[in-house]
This record gives C-alpha cells, structure tokens and sequence, in this order.
C-alpha cells in the first residue's frame, strides 16, 4: 500500500495516544498503590444481587467486541458506497465517451 502523508499523521496520532495512555495507566498504578498504603482495611460491603452485576473486565470486553462489529459494517456500508458510485466518477461511464466526442 502507498504511504501518504495522511497515513504519517494517523500513525503519529496514534503513537501519541498509545503513549499517552500508558503514562496514564501508569500514574493510576502508583495512585492506587499510594491509596493502598494510607487506607485502612475495609470489610467488603455486601449488595444484593451483586453476584448478578458484570464484572468490568466483561463490560470493557462486550463494548468493544460491539463497537469492532460496528466498525467492521460501517466500514463495509462505505465501501459498498464507493462501489455504487464507482460509475460516476471522472474517466469513466458514458460521460468519458461524451467528451471524446464533442472535441
């Protein structure tokens, strides 16, 4: 695939985020370590149904497994678009035939 200066800036974009985000996580792991040495035990606190909630690590997982499905139709629509517009773009159908004939 041909580089473009688009593609550059989107690798660079997400080299900063990705960097970003590890010095995020990062700074809440010192936070909670930091939390976890002044903060005296507390008991577990116990809510009804609390077996039945999610856990976190399966709502993260479930919202993204539903936004990559997302991704992936939405993506698929757009090319779809791109290919039923394929006849009306410049050099190709009737209208590239219509200009040779009218010089």
């Amino acid at each position: 695939m041909a580089r473009y200066p688009t593609r550059d800036l989107q690798e660079e974009f997400l080299n900063t985020i990705r960097m970003s985000q590890e010095t995020i996580v990062e700074a809440v792991k010192t936070c909670v370590d930091t939390v976890k040495t002044v903060t005296p035990k507390v008991p577990a606190a116990r809510v009804p149904l609390a077996d039945r909630l999610p856990k976190p690590e399966d709502v993260v997982t479930s919202a993204y497994d539903f936004a990559e499905k997302l991704l992936s139709s939405q993506r698929h629509f757009a090319e779809e678009l791109v290919k039923a517009t394929a006849p009306l773009t410049q050099g190709s159908g009737p209208q590239k035939e219509q200009g040779a004939a009218a010089e």
